[in-house]
């Protein structure tokens, strides 16, 4: 029992060095970061990558306890250039994430307070709805992206600015297969349809259905580099779908698309606000915005 109660005396030592507020907080910050990490890359190509550069670090570490001089001189010898190898392969998903914090985090609370300012109202998605529920009886094809923190300034500059009043006549005036700007996407940006006929880049996994045509691949693209939500229309069968965060759902009905949409695209705060005035029995005024 004498080593176990060495061992029980070094235990207890260094349980009794621990500084518990900075200590705890250190490692819930690790472990939060080592999650949050874990949780981006888990669906994303960077997953194998990194799984991959995890296996040869062990491989390493095993040829270096035993004393492997040769594959320990290679091995460490590459990981020295695979570090800059590994940014330059994990470039897009590290833009994706930065992006993502950036516009996440600082957009909340810069816009803390001012939660209608570029936010849908449930009667724009009603009509948003209507409208592209339209374009797929006439198997019409569609392409909308709805801006949300993340700004797509660069692919806006790709088509043609339009900068009009949302409405759902002129967005199936826009994608008519006879009209100018059909062929490409629009952008809306706060409850506006800013641009038209925008070019969007193609997702990057292989991991694609093989029917899926080039304004599929586009609306998953776009949602991969930012937190934007895309709307398709299939021109071939008048399937609607949403991509969002990389991934595209299919075969939406009108109110499941419609819920979809404020679940994306209407803020919390702005829902809660307008369940706490109706269970009270606040109107709302004539001048007042719709929530």
């Amino acid at each position: 029992m004498e080593w176990f109660s060495d061992w029980f005396f070094h235990f207890t030592s260094l349980i009794a060095r621990i500084d518990w507020w900075r200590d705890i907080l250190d490692i819930l910050f690790l472990a939060l970061a080592i999650f949050s990490v874990y949780s981006f890359i888990k669906e994303r190509r960077a997953g194998q990558l990194a799984l991959g550069a995890v296996i040869l670090f062990a491989f390493l570490t095993i040829c270096e306890l035993l004393q492997l001089r040769a594959m320990q001189f290679i091995l460490s010898n590459n990981f020295q250039v695979g570090i800059i190898l590994l940014v330059l392969i994990f470039q897009p998903e590290l833009r994706s994430a930065l992006e993502k914090m950036g516009g996440s985090s600082i957009k909340s609370i810069k816009s803390f307070g001012d939660q209608k300012n570029g936010a849908l109202t449930n009667g724009m998605i009603d009509d948003f709805t209507e409208a592209i529920f339209d374009l797929a009886k006439t198997k019409t094809g569609a392409l909308v992206v709805f801006e949300r923190n993340t700004k797509l300034g660069d692919t806006i500059l790709t088509g043609t600015i339009v900068n009009a009043q949302f409405s759902g006549t002129l967005l199936k005036s826009i994608f008519f297969n006879k009209a100018p700007l059909h062929d490409g996407a629009v952008i809306i940006r706060a409850n506006r349809i800013h641009s038209a006929a925008c070019l969007l880049p193609l997702e990057s996994s292989r991991e694609v259905f093989k029917d899926l045509g080039t304004r599929h691949r586009a609306a998953i693209g776009i949602s991969e580099i930012s937190d934007c939500i895309s709307v398709v229309v299939s021109e071939e069968t008048g399937i609607v779908s949403i991509a969002h965060e990389g991934k595209l759902n299919r075969n939406f009905t009108k109110a499941s698309m419609r819920k979809k949409l404020q679940e994306y695209l209407i803020p919390k705060t702005q829902d809660s606000k307008k369940k706490f005035k109706s269970r009270f029995g606040f109107r709302r005024n004539d001048g007042e915005e719709n929530a």
